[in-house]
């Protein structure tokens, strides 16, 4: 606790911080579940509503280098993310009373390259602070997934009752909240180290090519992933449902995902055979979540079916983490964990978002779902045959110094 200003009252302190976590992910989940709606409400057509949300993982590419090379420098995280909240919320309400498409186009890229970084600066911000401390992570991230269950079906039930134009209100509401919780922190005279530059060791991942098998099959499951965040909202709302329903369905895909996390952590092995066989089953649940949706006729099948999301999502994310770790060596690893961050919210938020808003608009949702179910499955069918490769002997991870990786048990 050395790290902290003498005079602070710790506890208090820690729970400011998880508070943050709680508002910060309550406003992001009104930008990623309503704003659809908002977007819908002015004019714009399924495939400029995909585009948008494209522009945000286009975005985002740059924007978190470059966030990530500021706050090394300064060493001052909490500054950083404090002027990412303020970009943000003046940002938003540019866009929010934007009168022109041309207007909500340039704001909303403006508004990404503050708002697309922030969970990355949040959370190395949030480990900074815990650093040589009893607390643990997940502690924080649990109110977190609190803020975006909560949040998303409380959200729902106001729109419902006032309108999608008081969106811009919640917003910025919950955008001060999380200044405030941010202001009440004690100074933080450290920032853990980081990789700012992660970038640079893609060169020597592509020599590896057990690697990019890994990451182009993602890109397959993520795809679908990508359109179904972007479009689900919409796509209730097409069948009949009401703003309330959608909150409700955010709130069920998102309660239970912090539980999936623990048990993953606690009771699966650290060996590339049983995390590439656990990828596979996943990926498979997804193939039959994207085919529920597919056949979906009403909007509460639509919510009920969102429950799979807590396994799916979380599963995947925390397995393909963990085999990241595995499949590169440690000089690189920073390098594969941005390579793998990168095609599951930057190349698959942009195909996602165009290719499936381009389906919904001309095709229709089931469709888009449809597809996703084929594009899935061929994900699927990689890493089967990723896992049968592996148990046959035919992998070893590739590494510059035998005795780095010599605790890795293959199989």
């Amino acid at each position: 606790m050395t790290h902290l200003r003498k005079g602070v009252n710790y506890p208090s302190s820690f729970t400011s911080l998880k508070w943050f976590n709680f508002f910060v992910y309550g406003t992001i989940v009104l930008f990623s579940s309503f704003f659809q709606l908002y977007l819908l409400d002015v004019g714009m057509n399924k495939l400029e509503i995909g585009a948008v949300f494209s522009m945000g993982a286009l975005v985002s590419i740059f924007a978190n280098p470059f966030w990530a090379i500021w706050t090394d420098r300064y060493q001052n995280i909490r500054r950083i993310v404090l002027l990412m909240l303020i970009g943000t919320l003046v940002l938003s309400q540019l866009m929010f009373r934007a009168n022109t498409y041309e207007m909500i186009y340039i704001s909303i890229l403006l508004f990404y390259f503050f708002q697309g970084p922030l969970f990355a600066q949040s959370n190395t911000m949030i480990l900074s602070y815990i650093d040589g401390t009893n607390y643990r992570f997940r502690s924080f991230r649990l109110w977190g997934s609190l803020g975006w269950a909560l949040i998303a079906i409380a959200a729902g039930l106001v729109l419902d009752w006032a309108g999608v134009s008081i969106l811009s209100y919640l917003f910025a509401g919950l955008l001060c909240a999380s200044m405030l919780s941010i202001l009440a922190l004690p100074k933080l005279n450290h920032t853990i180290g980081m990789a700012p530059m992660p970038y640079r060791g893609f060169s020597k991942l592509i020599y590896n090519p057990f690697f990019l098998c890994f990451i182009l099959f993602g890109i397959l499951v993520s795809i679908p992933n990508t359109m179904n965040t972007t479009f689900m909202s919409l796509y209730i709302t097409d069948l009949g449902g009401s703003k309330g329903m959608i909150g409700l369905a955010v709130f069920l895909s998102s309660i239970l995902e912090v539980g999936v996390f623990v048990l993953c952590d606690r009771f699966l092995k650290r060996k590339i055979s049983v995390l590439l066989g656990w990828l596979a089953l996943v990926s498979a649940l997804f193939v039959l979540r994207w085919w529920f949706m597919a056949d979906a006729t009403t909007a509460l099948q639509v919510v009920l079916i969102q429950i799979l999301h807590c396994i799916t999502f979380g599963g995947f994310f925390y397995v393909g983490t963990q085999l990241t770790m595995l499949l590169i060596p440690r000089p690189y690893r920073a390098s594969g964990q941005a390579l793998y961050t990168l095609t599951w919210s930057g190349i698959a938020g942009i195909v996602g978002g165009v290719l499936g808003g381009w389906m919904y608009q001309n095709l229709g949702a089931q469709s888009m779902y449809q597809a996703g179910v084929f594009l899935t499955l061929f994900g699927t069918l990689g890493f089967t045959f990723m896992w049968l490769f592996v148990n046959r002997g035919g992998y070893r991870p590739p590494t510059e110094d035998e005795e780095e990786l010599s605790h890795i048990e293959i199989l």
